[in-house]
């Protein structure tokens, strides 16, 4: 059975994330996290991770965040994808 995630978006400018499992990569222009559900990508401008709590399981992320997505394991993009406009 999988972890329940959450996903926590405030004023496109900060994002709390749970469930998260590691943080694979991240620069100004994009974080990328393994979670629970899979692997997370938040796109956007001036992104910087704030709070990494891996014992618990959460990543706040703050910025411009301009989409979030969860890829596959193949690499594409679930029909779960979302960009926020």
């Amino acid at each position: 059975m999988k972890e329940n995630q959450t996903i926590t978006l405030t004023d496109r400018a900060a994002a709390e994330i749970t469930g998260v499992e590691e943080v694979l990569s991240y620069d100004e222009s994009s974080v990328r996290i393994q979670t629970a559900l899979g692997q997370l990508t938040l796109d956007g401008e001036g992104l910087n991770v704030v709070q990494l709590d891996l014992g618990r399981g959460i990543v706040s992320v703050e910025g411009h965040i301009d989409a979030f997505y969860y890829m596959e394991q193949k690499g594409r993009r679930s029909l779960f994808s979302r960009i926020l406009g």
